[in-house]
C-alpha cells in the first residue's frame, strides 16, 4: 500500500465559470439588487479572473448547467439497519455545486460555487451568509466580507469558536461563529486554496493548487488574532485537493491530483509516514475519525481507511453518488458511545458534484 510511485498525467487545475441555475427567493433577489460593492472586493479578487480557476473539476463532464425539481431543500430518508456501512438520508438544494462541508452537534455548515456559506439543523436550513455584490448578509442584519470566488473548504476549530473557509480566491477566511464575524483574511497561497483543516490547540493546515501544504500557526494579539505560516510540508507537482488530520492530531493526511494520498505523523518534524493508493482518478475530500480515514474522489468512490499505527487498510468502497465526490465531514453517532470503544459508530456526510449530500453510517 506504501510505496514510490511512476509519474502521472499531471492533472488540469482550473475551471470556467460554472452556470447552474439558481433559485433566489423575493428578498434574496432585491437584496443583490440593492447591496453595494464592498471596499475589500480588490483585495480578494483579480481582474478577468473567472469564477473556479484553480479548481480540480475544470474538465469535469459534471460542470454543467441542469434543470431541477428541487428549488428547495428536500430531504429524503432511507433506512438500512443490518449495514455497518449503511445510507441514512440525502439533502438536495438546488443552488449550484457543493463543494464544501463542517459539521458541529446537530449544525451543518455547507459552501458552493454560488460563495454563499449555508447553515442547516435538524436536517433543515436554519441560517446562511448570502452574497451580495460583495457583501455576504446572515439574517440580513450582520455583514460578512465574502469570499470573490467559489467556497472550496470550510474547518471548524478544535474547541468550535472559529470557521475556517478556504477560497480559489486564494485566501482564507477566519470567522468567529457566536457573532458571525470575520477576523482575518489570510492571502495563503499562490493559486486556489482548495482545502483547509485544524489541527490540536492553534495549528491550521492549508492545501493549495501551486502544489504545497503549509503549516499556521494561531496567534492571539490583544483582542484581536493572527495567524502565521510556520513550515511547508509539500511542495510538488500535482495540486493539492484535499487534507485531514487523525484523532488527537495523530496524522496529517494530503490528497492530491495524482489520486494519491501521503500522511505524515504528528510533532515537530512531521515524519513523513507513507502513501494511500485506492483511487483512479483525484483524491477531492478526505476526512478522519477514530481510526477510520475516508478518501472520496472523482472516481465517484468513497474509500473507508483502517489505520493501525502508521499502516492504513482499506476495508471498503462506498458507492452511490452520480458524480465526482467534492467534500466530506463525520460526526460521532452520539448512541455509540454507550456502547464502549469498540463499537463506535459514525455519521458521514458526502457532498457531490451531482448536487447532493447523501449521510452515511459507519462503524469501526
Amino acid at each position: 500500500m506504501f510505496g514510490e510511485t511512476a509519474p502521472r498525467p499531471k492533472f488540469v487545475q482550473s475551471e470556467p465559470r460554472m452556470s447552474a441555475t439558481e433559485v433566489l427567493t423575493d428578498d434574496e433577489f432585491a437584496m443583490r439588487r440593492s447591496s453595494t460593492v464592498s471596499p475589500m472586493s480588490s483585495y480578494c479578487s483579480e481582474p478577468g479572473r473567472l469564477s473556479g480557476e484553480g479548481s480540480p473539476m475544470m474538465m469535469s463532464p459534471w460542470n454543467q448547467t441542469t434543470n431541477s425539481s428541487f428549488s428547495k431543500p428536500h430531504w429524503s430518508q432511507e433506512h438500512n439497519s443490518t449495514l455497518h456501512e449503511a445510507l441514512v438520508g440525502s439533502l438536495i438544494r438546488q443552488e449550484g455545486h457543493i463543494y464544501s462541508l463542517a459539521a458541529s452537534g446537530d449544525l451543518l455548515f455547507t459552501g458552493s460555487d454560488s460563495k454563499n456559506i449555508r447553515v442547516w439543523k435538524n436536517l433543515k436550513e436554519h441560517s446562511g451568509f448570502k452574497s451580495n455584490s460583495g457583501l455576504v448578509r446572515r439574517h440580513k442584519t450582520a455583514l460578512w466580507i465574502r469570499h470573490s470566488d467559489a467556497v472550496s473548504c470550510l474547518s471548524l476549530s478544535e474547541d468550535k469558536t472559529y470557521l475556517y473557509s478556504a477560497s480559489w480566491d486564494r485566501t482564507i477566511k477566519v470567522w468567529r461563529i457566536s457573532d458571525s464575524r470575520c477576523l482575518e483574511s489570510i492571502h495563503a497561497h499562490d493559486d486556489a486554496v482548495n482545502s483547509v483543516v485544524c489541527g490540536d490547540g492553534d495549528v491550521m493546515f492549508s492545501g493549495s493548487a501551486d502544489g504545497t501544504v503549509k503549516v499556521w500557526r494561531r496567534e492571539m494579539r490583544g483582542k484581536g488574532l493572527k495567524h502565521a505560516a510556520v513550515k511547508t510540508l509539500l511542495k510538488q507537482e500535482y495540486a493539492v485537493t484535499a487534507l485531514a488530520v487523525g484523532e488527537a492530531g495523530s496524522m496529517v493526511y494530503c490528497g492530491a491530483s495524482d489520486g494519491l494520498v501521503n500522511c505524515w505523523g504528528s510533532g515537530k518534524n512531521y515524519a513523513h509516514g507513507g502513501v494511500l493508493k485506492g483511487h483512479k482518478l483525484a483524491v477531492l475530500c478526505l476526512a478522519a475519525a477514530g481510526t477510520l480515514v475516508f478518501s472520496g474522489s472523482a472516481d465517484k468512490t468513497l474509500c473507508v481507511w483502517k489505520r493501525e499505527g502508521v499502516i492504513h487498510t482499506c476495508v471498503s468502497v462506498l458507492t452511490g453518488h452520480n458524480g465526482p465526490l467534492k467534500c466530506l465531514a463525520v460526526e460521532e453517532n452520539r448512541e455509540s458511545g454507550e456502547k464502549g470503544e469498540q463499537d463506535r459508530r459514525w455519521v458521514l456526510y458526502s457532498g457531490s458534484l451531482d448536487k447532493s449530500v447523501k449521510i452515511w453510517s459507519v462503524s469501526e
